[in-house]
């Protein structure tokens, strides 16, 4: 059966590479698949069975991906079928491999920039717990539950109240971010907006650049024309799609592919100046698959720097409602103090 959901990039790019260095070296590619699918853990298994059924059928490996759904991506299927197509099997795959593993290590410097202020924020989800259940236990001259907060929560209630608000708008934050990473790529509000927003924009734009400069780069040294390699680059890139038809005939009118990206206002000028360059001197792949490196790299301090911007926020934020729980305790019982005084 198809499988319905992508395989994870870690192994995709780990089997792309070890068929690259079998094909280069020689051995069949049924073969090569053969020896895949021996090794492929058991869940895997019903889809390298479709492809190498579709090899056994004689078809090409990038027809053969096809037949196993939605388990490879498109950018994928398309770039191994262009390796079919130009005869240059081994060179794509191993640069999908490569594009592949560059992708891992920005979204692995994602998750490690954002795992320290992830921690400090769950931890003061937790502390808030704690002192919410705490509350219902301190009384007042009176009687009555301190509130330590001042949200109205105290004790065993108030902490349901707190969990249920807490999973409510965890809900609500992923779903904002599964409907903000959709318009991103649309480029709707959220992209235009969050295109201002300092360091977080800029780092953003930089990783979408980077993902179509690296398959622009591959198309481009597989001998594409313009409007394949602008089919296959929106396919790791949406925000940044060029319409294939109307790229063509942009170019048959006397512009260059540098014009034509240009004229769209939604390119990196490094991206627009990298093109222009390889084209005058013919090393478009290179010069995009260099710019691409560049581009990882200042995403990824972007990212840092955001990260590190999240943390001081949430430190901030803890160390605020540490000072307001103290602040309330102390008036508390200054309020005690007082009325005892009074001798109420």
């Amino acid at each position: 059966m198809p499988r319905r959901r992508p395989l994870p990039d870690a192994v995709l790019a780990d089997m792309l590479g070890r068929l690259a260095t079998a094909l280069a070296a020689g051995i069949d590619l049924r073969r090569a698949w053969a020896s895949e699918a021996a090794r492929a853990p058991a869940r895997l298994r019903p889809v390298m069975e479709a492809v190498s059924a579709a090899l056994a059928g004689g078809a090409g490996l990038g027809a053969a991906l096809a037949e196993a759904g939605a388990a490879f991506p498109p950018f994928v299927r398309g770039m191994v079928a262009v390796g079919d197509e130009t005869g240059h099997e081994p060179e794509t795959l191993r640069s999908v491999s490569e594009t592949l593993r560059a992708q891992l290590r920005a979204q692995r410097s994602l998750r490690q920039s954002l795992a320290q202020p992830a921690f400090q924020l769950a931890v003061a989800a937790v502390v808030v717990g704690i002192l919410i259940l705490v509350a219902g236990l301190l009384r007042d001259a009176q009687g009555r539950p301190i509130d330590l907060l001042g949200t109205g929560l105290a004790g065993p209630s108030g902490l349901a109240w707190y969990l249920a608000l807490l999973t409510a708008a965890v809900v609500f934050v992923l779903l904002g971010v599964r409907f903000a990473a959709a318009d991103w790529r649309a480029g709707g509000i959220v992209r235009r907006v969050g295109a201002l927003v300092p360091v977080v924009g800029p780092a953003a734009r930089a990783a979408e650049a980077a993902a179509w400069c690296r398959a622009a780069s591959l198309a481009s040294g597989a001998g594409l024309p313009a409007g394949r390699l602008a089919s296959l680059a929106a396919l790791v890139a949406p925000g940044l799609a060029l319409d294939p038809h109307d790229l063509e005939e942009t170019l048959r009118g006397g512009a260059t592919l540098a014009d034509a990206v240009s004229a769209t206002g939604r390119f990196p000028r490094v991206v627009v100046e990298a093109i222009d360059v390889g084209e005058l001197t013919g090393t478009t792949a290179e010069a995009l698959d260099r710019l691409a490196d560049d581009l990882d790299d200042e995403a990824r301090r972007g990212i840092a720097a955001a990260a590190r911007g999240a943390g001081f926020l949430v430190w901030a934020a803890v160390a605020g409602l540490i000072a307001l729980v103290v602040v309330r305790i102390f008036s508390s019982y200054v309020g005690m103090i007082q009325d005892a005084a009074r001798g109420i």
